[in-house]
């Protein structure tokens, strides 16, 4: 059994200890970061090489963006993709053993849900499009994983109110229904939601702003993990690590574990 995690970590060197902190508690095989804020040539390789993960590849820019394979098992293939012709950092893959693993930090698209007016929306935008076109021209049997920040709460249960944020970045129709339209182009299942079905709320985002988070429970699923049917099949477990909210200075994401038999 492989253990998984993916985390927006909201910045590799701010969230050290609790990255370290999580690996000593969970001892993932593979640890997937979004939004690591960090220049390649200063890159913690040594750190990591002395937390056990001998295997690294990933691709950063100063203080925005980044994304990051962590791993104790050697990949083979690897690489990135340019999305919407804009090197920002924001999505990298790596092969192992006969599966394909993607890491996307998606643009979160800024606070006006209007592509005439605002550009880091139109960005948004263009970017689940154009994944929608390169997932759809794939073979449907494939072995293939897609985590990450996708920054979008596809479902009504994903949020914790539907009817109030139908008009926030995140969650508006646009949005949800691009979004299952990339889960579909690319023959998907939400793994999550295998494990957590509907009605049930589930979140792995809280704002900063609210400051007792865990009661209000104002949170939105911001962070996916996706696999082809014949991966599915073969996942023992999904977690939410709720906890990591409440760490001393946090992350506004929460990590998400997959355990699964990869072959």
């Amino acid at each position: 059994i492989m253990k998984i995690l993916t985390w927006n970590c909201n910045g590799i060197r701010a969230r050290f200890p609790l990255i370290k902190k999580i690996i000593e508690l969970e001892k993932p095989d593979l640890l997937f970061l979004q939004e690591t804020k960090i220049e390649d040539k200063i890159f913690p390789e040594k750190e990591f090489h002395n937390l056990g993960y001998e295997f690294l590849f990933y691709r950063g820019e100063k203080s925005y963006n980044g994304v990051a394979c962590i791993s104790k098992v050697p990949f083979g293939d690897c690489g990135y993709k340019n999305w919407h012709d804009i090197e920002d950092c924001r999505h990298i893959f790596v092969k192992i053993k006969n599966t394909t693993i993607h890491n996307f930090y998606v643009p979160a698209g800024g606070d006006i849900p209007d592509t005439t007016v605002n550009s880091k929306f139109l960005h948004k935008i263009s970017f689940l499009r154009e994944m929608e076109n390169w997932l759809r021209d794939k073979p449907s049997k494939r072995n293939e994983i897609i985590l990450g920040d996708l920054n979008i709460a596809p479902l009504p249960d994903d949020v914790w109110s539907h009817k109030q944020l139908l008009n926030v970045v995140s969650h508006t129709p646009q949005e949800t229904d691009l979004l299952l339209d990339v889960l579909h182009s690319g023959s998907f299942e939400d793994l999550i939601r295998q494990f957590f079905p509907i009605p049930e709320k589930v979140f792995s985002w809280w704002s900063y702003r609210s400051k007792d988070w865990r009661h209000s429970d104002r949170g939105r699923r911001l962070d996916h993990i996706w696999a082809t049917r014949s991966i599915s099949k073969r996942v023992s477990k999904v977690s939410i690590l709720k906890d990591a909210r409440g760490w001393d200075k946090p992350s506004d994401h929460v990590p998400i574990l997959l355990e699964l038999e990869l072959v």
